[in-house]
């Protein structure tokens, strides 16, 4: 019994040993442990993500700051995508045949036309000024900063609808509601369909 309680006592030192090791935050691994140089510094040689009130004297402003970033700045903002990643998604609905085509274009310029049912129905790749121009074109829009449902404007009978994604965020409204900047996102992408029509 004894035998059984000295090992239980030795593997829990080990384990407290081992959570205490040299990786708090500031701390390389030549670095000393500094817990018991001044109150509260202990509670941030924990790195776990501990909720308890100890954890938070002991980190620092600028740590806390990060977690609250500014709601109008995406995470990804500025972040080329990948080649195979899509850079823009936009789907145009309505016009005089009331039709609905999406215009799918990728990191690398690389570009589909998907019918309404998500049919594939033309593709192609924009040159790299053509990318370069569309990149310009997405990056001054602002999309972060616009609401999800632009209004406002006369009235276009027959016009048409837009809805675009971007970067983790989603705009959509009627030709004649569209600010400049997503006139020149439009301005900037291939045909959505296979003859040579304005966007």
């Amino acid at each position: 019994m004894h035998a059984l309680r000295a090992a239980a006592v030795a593997v829990l030192s080990t384990v407290l040993l081992v959570g205490c090791g040299p990786s708090a935050p500031g701390g390389g691994d030549d670095a000393p442990p500094k817990a018991s140089t001044a109150p509260g510094t202990s509670a941030s040689a924990d790195p776990g993500p501990s909720t308890s009130p100890g954890t938070r004297p002991g980190t620092s402003p600028g740590a806390s700051t990060g977690a609250t970033a500014d709601p109008h700045t995406s995470p990804t903002a500025g972040r080329v995508p990948a080649p195979g990643e899509t850079l823009v998604r936009v789907t145009r609905t309505g016009g005089i045949a009331g039709r609905t085509h999406t215009l799918v274009v990728k990191g690398d310029g690389s570009w589909t036309q998907l019918d309404v049912k998500a049919r594939p129905t033309g593709t192609g790749k924009l040159s790299a000024a053509e990318l370069t121009a569309l990149r310009t074109a997405l990056r001054e829009a602002g999309f972060a900063r616009l609401p999800r449902f632009v209004t406002g404007g006369p009235t276009i009978f027959d016009g048409y609808f837009y809805a675009f994604v971007h970067d983790g965020h989603e705009v959509a409204g009627a030709q004649e509601s569209l600010p400049e900047g997503l006139t020149k996102v439009l301005a900037a992408l291939p045909p959505f369909t296979g003859g040579e029509d304005a966007p």
